[in-house]
């Protein structure tokens, strides 16, 4: 009976670890030698070269990013890895359209007894129209609560009113019973603006959410991607030509407007946080004039392909992804004006290059292929991804899986990781026996609030209905006090965003090279069994997936 007990508690804790018998697995010799052969020295070197001064911040459509892009080439070309972007080149070209709206833009609501105001510029700020340079707009406004409609979740701010031909009034922000990656889903501009258009919407207003909050400072315009037709390939702001308007107004002018038609903001705003709708017709119209300007500039995605060896499987296709870019050279922090980006994103990019070496030294190929996509304009929008993930360079139902890896925040020993949107599809089973045979401990979340699932390029994937995660630091650390979330947010503070920010910094290159040797066998593993990974029956990300 004692060692009954025994190994009952036994049990009790390898699942209570995240370790589970059915987890195990046993990695081939080679792909483990090939695994071994990963190199810290080879991580910092990309990362030295990558976050270097004369790369000015590897802004996209700069003389900084094009060495970035030739240095990924290069590294490619080494290591085996073959062309697979437009042309049977290495590269996929993203144009990049800054739109910034014109000087005489005016916005003014209109009230139902006739009376007019004109929202200054600190009651209203319109965006820019990458599609349409100018643009006339009037039509009534209707509240829409969050803009959000999940019936398999009880929710839809859409119900019971009628969007058609109006201009939307919605808050960011989603009910409070929403788990966290369906809330950032849900909050995500370019989904509310593509269930306005569902609706009937011509325009959507987000209104600030608090009488202090600040309307968005849109004098640096906002970038989206255009295709080589002329029209929007990508875009955060921008879901189609029946949108013609997307603005922000203050909370005292969504208070004026709810005063008017004698109802309480503040009982409707607690209303929808706590799950029940609020939304209603507002007895005014909204007259908007705007013009947009535009400066385009050419980027590039660097896309390579190890082919698989399977006859009927290698034409499909795991994509590791890592975005190539940073934010150039900008405000001066203690006399440095260079946002290098080391961690973000030369490390990830490093990652990548390495497991292009891993795939070097494994001779015997994986069964389906494998692309290596680094991509540009992440820190504008996601808009690489987005582009790539809309308009791939191989078959779009050919991609079974994206593996990202942005800023993995490499300051520590990687005792323990989060696997960023596994939850939702089959891909959790590769990353728990990855994570084991690299004996790592598989965490929650431990800082759901940064909204990372919807930050970062994985996302574009999950959007385009392809199961995707993004490999992040857990909490675990050496000396037991399981706290590094708390290192890394005093580490943000210092380095995030910032010149400081380069190859200066604070480094645990082994815990980078652990992380390639972690996606790389996640990916890995995917590539080699007979079925696609699949989304969790019912999971939300599943049901929306685009067919």
């Amino acid at each position: 009976m004692r060692n009954y007990k025994l190994y009952i508690l036994l049990i009790f804790c390898l699942l209570a670890s995240g370790t589970a018998f059915s987890q195990s697995i046993k990695v081939k010799p080679k792909v483990a030698k090939a695994i071994k052969k990963a190199d810290s020295n080879a991580i910092k070197a990309h990362i030295d070269y990558l976050a270097d001064d004369k790369l000015l911040g590897r802004k996209p459509g700069t003389p900084g990013y094009q060495m970035a892009v030739d240095y990924v080439i290069d590294q490619f070309k080494k290591t085996g890895v073959a062309p697979a972007g437009e042309n049977n080149s290495y590269l996929q070209t993203v144009r990049l359209r800054q739109a910034t709206t014109g000087p005489n833009a005016s916005i003014a609501i209109s009230s139902k007894d006739g009376k007019s105001e004109t929202l200054n510029a600190e009651n209203a700020v319109i965006y820019p129209n990458p599609a349409q340079p100018s643009v006339t707009i009037e039509a009534p406004l209707v509240f829409a609560g969050y803009g959000i409609s999940a019936p398999d979740l009880n929710y839809d701010d859409y119900a019971g009113i009628d969007a058609k031909g109006k201009i939307v009034v919605v808050f960011r922000g989603a009910p409070e019973q929403f788990p966290n990656t369906i809330a950032n889903y849900s909050m995500d501009l370019q989904n509310v603006l593509k269930n306005a258009a569902a609706h009937g919407a011509v325009g959507v207003i987000v209104a600030a959410p608090t009488d202090k909050a600040k309307l968005p400072n849109l004098d640096k315009g906002v970038y989206s991607v255009m295709t080589p037709n002329g029209k929007v390939g990508a875009s955060r702001t921008y879901a189609s030509e029946e949108i013609k308007l997307l603005a922000n107004i203050s909370y005292t002018t969504l208070q004026k407007l709810f005063t008017s038609n004698n109802l309480d903001l503040s009982k409707t705003q607690a209303s929808i946080k706590s799950g029940k709708t609020a939304s209603a017709a507002l007895n005014a119209t909204i007259r908007a004039n705007y013009t947009s300007t535009y400066q385009d500039i050419e980027s590039y995605n660097v896309v390579g392909k190890i082919e698989g060896s399977d006859p009927q499987l290698k034409d499909e296709y795991v994509v590791h992804s890592a975005h190539l870019d940073h934010v150039g050279v900008g405000t001066p922090i203690n006399g440095d004006s260079i946002y290098n980006g080391a961690h973000d994103n030369a490390s990830g990019v490093a990652s990548l290059l390495e497991i292009a070496k891993i795939y070097h030294n494994l001779k015997a190929k994986p069964k389906r292929s494998v692309l290596l996509v680094m991509v540009t304009a992440e820190e504008m929008g996601l808009l690489g991804s987005a582009y790539f993930a809309n308009y791939p360079t191989v078959p779009t139902d050919k991609m079974v899986a994206n593996v990202n890896t942005d800023m993995p925040a490499i300051i520590a020993p990687l005792l323990s990781v989060v696997a960023l949107g596994a939850q939702h599809s089959s891909l959790a089973n590769q990353v728990a026996q990855a994570s084991s045979y690299m004996g790592l401990t598989v965490e929650n979340d431990p800082e759901p609030e940064q909204n990372r699932f919807i930050r970062s390029d994985q996302y574009s994937f999950v959007v385009q209905g392809v199961p995707a995660l993004h490999i992040k630091y857990g909490n675990k650390t050496a000396d037991g006090k399981n706290n590094l979330d708390e290192t890394v947010k005093k580490w943000r503070e210092v380095y995030y965003h910032k010149p400081q920010d380069n190859p200066d910094g604070i480094f645990d290159y082994n815990a980078g090279k652990k992380y390639a040797q972690l996606n790389f066998l996640i990916g890995y593993l995917v590539a080699q069994q007979p079925e696609r990974p699949t989304w969790n029956k019912n999971d939300f990300f599943g049901t929306r997936a685009k067919k």
